[in-house]
């Protein structure tokens, strides 16, 4: 029976969920709209992530953007654990983001598809899951702080996958925010050229609006919960808003025509700074922002209602359409063919495992039959689903360019692609292997490349509370270890317990409370330790002889290596010099197995204090084998196997 306390807790839920999908007709339409007309319309479609530091007010931010775009008719807060996109228990008790969620909204005219992500260090790997799939983001920096150590992350995270940014600066409500101070850290610290669109405005030192130094405009939020917004043009009349306004757009206008030759030719044309048009601006921002070579920066106060629509307005202006982005022509080899990528995968109670997927091009529909690249083998796919955090609709068909998440893959994982058929799979190898002058198997590595799945920090082991939950216990690892690549689940054979690894404390003991709410098994941890590393300092060569005797036949193995302290693709390379040619072709193949296998087993136990050794490479410099046969005391036979006699003597 359920309790009288808990029944407006329900109704409220279902409520909320009827008004989201109510409110959002337009954006299921999108997704179901025809080829040709998705097609006119993918320029209208903003692929985007949420990224920061932790508290730096992402969550807040995405809030709002939800409720000014009407997906939701009520804001919710982090401190009171009624947020869309922090739905997991664990983040509402918390008060943090731990997975990555998407959520599907529109705003003048355009549809965004907006991943919500982490900002704690420990759950990185979420980052680098959705970043893979991103056309652009939005780096939102607390205007206190400035610049923090997990914004240096996720920069640099975002800088391997050449993904465009704007930078939020939020809190500018707190007295002791700088908008200056935080350009500065950006300029240091990122070593980005800042493009300031905006200025705080403040009133008894209270944020009440913006300025806006592309139009010169000065812009107030109104209303309960700053749905309304008051814009004026600045004039002379406004004394020190205006001087101040004024000498900021040139600034502004001087730094784009260090990074815009377009911009530059035009403002020499005018022989002023002052006369460049908004427009003029708004198109340099944006062919700057595309480039990556400066970065626009909004201020305003998520909070305090102040600046969201205006950062809105910037998605819509300076970030990238899937037609703008790169990784579009690698993908414009599979045609009108179906080319999706897997960048999240997560087990919904009643649904079963869902893969959120990223649509390159073709068109997804409900009951297709798709077929993994990577894995060379078809699934068949049962539902459609557009995406809002912890709640799903279900559609028909998706087209290329949109986010959605789909039911009945079950072998499918993280950073899968996903296409028609066998068929096209390999007309679209041919296609980029023609093209790029490669091989088809460099083009399909090419296809398959996904997030970089960082080294575990920490480990411990893992207990059930007793043998009969061992079977659930590893069936609860297996699918979380599936949505998360970063953790780790191993059998130590020695201690004869189940060992967990990840990137922290606090990633280990989620992953804890999860198995305990969700599986509804009350595990417990060991005690951390960090997981070291050992490293080469140096480079080093060394020979080892091994002398074994069987019977009357004596045998005698001989191998130099050197150790180099570089990192490659491949952890062993043969000598292939002009001196170890010859002896390199003799190798046999299960003799090099077993030189691999020997080295692999060397890496796992450091010298030091046991702990695995990275960050170097082993060349194979000399390798033989000798057996000699005892016939009597004083005569006896030999038989030489990888080189020659008076090789084995050499240095």
């Amino acid at each position: 029976m359920i309790s009288s306390w808990y029944l407006p807790r329900i109704f409220r839920r279902n409520l909320k969920r009827c008004i989201r999908r109510l409110s959002t007709t337009d954006v299921l339409e999108v997704s179901m709209k025809s080829g040709s007309e998705s097609a006119r319309n993918l320029a209208k479609i903003r692929n985007i992530g949420i990224l920061a530091h932790i508290d730096a007010g992402k969550t807040t931010t995405t809030e709002r953007m939800l409720f000014y775009s009407g997906r939701i008719r009520h804001m919710g807060e982090v401190h009171l654990g009624n947020t869309v996109t922090d739905y997991m228990e664990q983040e509402r008790n918390r008060g943090i983001t731990i997975t990555s969620a998407a959520v599907t909204f529109s705003w003048n005219g355009h549809r965004f598809n907006l991943i919500d992500t982490p900002g704690h260090i420990d759950f990185t790997m979420e980052v680098e899951q959705t970043l893979n799939v991103m056309d652009g983001a939005v780096v939102v920096l607390d205007g206190s702080a400035g610049v923090e150590a997990q914004t240096l992350t996720v920069w640099r995270q975002a800088d391997h996958y050449q993904i465009p940014r704007i930078v939020y600066v939020n809190k500018m409500d707190r007295n002791d925010a700088s908008l200056a101070l935080s350009l500065q850290s950006i300029q240091s610290k990122l070593g980005t050229p800042t493009l300031p669109l905006f200025l705080p405005l403040k009133e008894d030192k209270k944020l009440v609006g913006l300025l806006d130094l592309v139009s010169l405009e000065k812009c107030v939020w109104e209303g309960e919960q700053g749905e309304m917004i008051s814009r004026r043009p600045l004039t002379p009349a406004d004394n020190r808003l205006w001087e101040e306004s004024v000498a900021a757009r040139e600034s502004l206008t001087d730094s784009l025509t260090d990074l815009d030759s377009r911009l530059a030719d035009q403002v020499i044309a005018l022989d002023s700074l002052e006369e460049v048009t908004s427009v003029d601006l708004m198109a340099a921002v944006r062919r700057v922002t595309l480039s990556q070579s400066g970065v626009a920066v909004v201020c305003g106060s998520a909070y305090k209602n102040v600046g969201v629509q205006a950062l809105m307005d910037a998605v819509v202006h300076y970030l990238p359409s899937p037609t703008d982005c790169t990784h579009s022509t690698t993908y414009s080899h599979f045609g009108d063919n179906l080319a999706a990528k897997v960048f999240k995968v997560t087990h919904v109670k009643h649904k079963g495992p869902l893969s959120f997927l990223r649509l390159y091009s073709g068109t997804l529909t409900k009951g297709q039959k798709v077929y993994n690249i990577r894995q060379g083998k078809s699934e068949l796919l049962t539902k459609i689903m557009v995406v809002e955090a912890d709640d799903f609709e279900e559609v028909q068909e998706v087209t290329k360019g949109n986010i959605a998440a789909v039911s009945g893959l079950q072998s499918t994982v993280t950073g899968d692609l996903l296409t028609s058929s066998l068929s096209a799979a390999n007309a679209a190898k041919r296609n980029l292997s023609k093209e790029a002058k490669i091989t088809e198997e460099e083009a399909e590595e090419r296809f398959n490349i996904s997030a970089v799945v960082p080294d575990p920090v920490f480990f411990c082991s893992i207990e059930p509370p007793s043998q009969a939950y061992q079977q659930r216990m590893d069936e609860a690892l297996a699918e979380l270890q599936r949505e998360d690549p970063s953790l780790r689940v191993s059998f130590d054979e020695e201690i004869g317990q189940t060992v967990l690894a990840g990137m922290g404390e606090l990633h280990l003991e989620v992953i804890r409370e999860r198995i305990r709410s969700e599986y509804k098994i009350e595990v417990d941890l060991g005690p951390m330790q960090i997981a070291y590393r050992e490293m080469l300092l140096a480079p080093m060569t060394d020979t080892l002889v091994v002398n074994h005797t069987i019977g009357n036949h004596k045998h005698s193995v001989k191998v130099t290596l050197s150790l180099l302290p570089e990192k490659r693709k491949d952890l062993l390379v043969l000598d292939r010099s002009k001196d170890s040619a010859e002896n390199m072709a003799a190798i046999h193949p299960r003799q090099l197995k077993s030189i691999r296998q020997g080295v692999t087993s060397g890496l796992a136990h450091g010298p030091i204090i046991g702990s695995p050794v990275s960050l170097f490479l082993v060349y194979v410099i000399r390798y033989g084998i000798l057996r000699t046969q005892h016939l009597d005391a004083g005569h006896f036979g030999s038989n030489c196997y990888g080189f020659n006699l008076n090789l084995i003597s050499g240095s």
